[in-house]
């Protein structure tokens, strides 16, 4: 009988298990709880692949708070830059936000470990969000310039809607209950959206 053998998993395959199984377990454990030992037999990798791929335990940390936040926001971003109403908004709020609903393992990660650790609060400034409030300000910018929007200050704008989106994400630890339902995450996602475009004074 044959016995087929499964290729061997390149050093990139390898990697992102790796932080696949840190998201989980310091979500779960948080930081201080997860020994290195706990993320190699979580990503069922000897110890010494992970120092082949990580310098230590924190640059895991840092990887993988900084990895989910650049593919979340630069998705969230790219889909409004190609839109040709900037009205679609609202729609691209809902449509992003459930998809962070669906991160929620790293969104716990950054909000409980980047209070205690003041060199990922700086990777997430530096690569993520001051990168991600220039792109949302132009785009912000360019809507007013088409009469989109009226006139204010782009950058308060831009921070304003990333602040929003973010906390949206993460709102089934802060601004709902905990175990909400996706249709309760959606609703609260559409509300967010609708505040955010039409603000919340009755109209006169």
């Amino acid at each position: 009988m044959r016995i087929l053998h499964q290729p061997p998993q390149s050093e990139t395959e390898t990697k992102q298990r790796i932080l696949d199984a840190a998201q989980r377990l310091f979500a779960s454990r948080g930081y201080n709880g997860t020994t290195t030992r706990d993320l190699a037999a979580k990503a069922g990798v000897a110890e010494g692949t992970l120092f082949r791929h990580f310098e230590n335990k924190k640059a895991i940390l840092v990887e993988v708070a900084t990895q989910g936040w650049v593919e979340l926001l630069t998705d969230l971003l790219t889909e409004l830059s190609e839109m040709g109403s900037y009205k679609a908004v609202a729609q691209v709020m809902r449509r992003r936000m459930m998809r962070m609903h669906e991160n929620a393992d790293m969104m716990r990660v950054c909000f409980m470990e980047a209070q205690f650790h003041p060199d990922l609060r700086d990777r997430i400034q530096s690569e993520v969000i001051a990168k991600m409030s220039d792109v949302a300000e132009a785009f912000f910018e360019t809507a007013m310039e088409r009469g989109i929007y009226r006139r204010t200050n782009p950058k308060v704008v831009a921070r304003v809607f990333l602040g929003m989106f973010a906390v949206a994400g993460f709102s089934d630890e802060t601004i709902m209950e905990p175990g909400a339902s996706l249709k309760d995450v959606q609703e609260m996602a559409e509300g967010i959206a609708d505040i955010f475009l039409n603000g919340v004074l009755a109209k006169e």
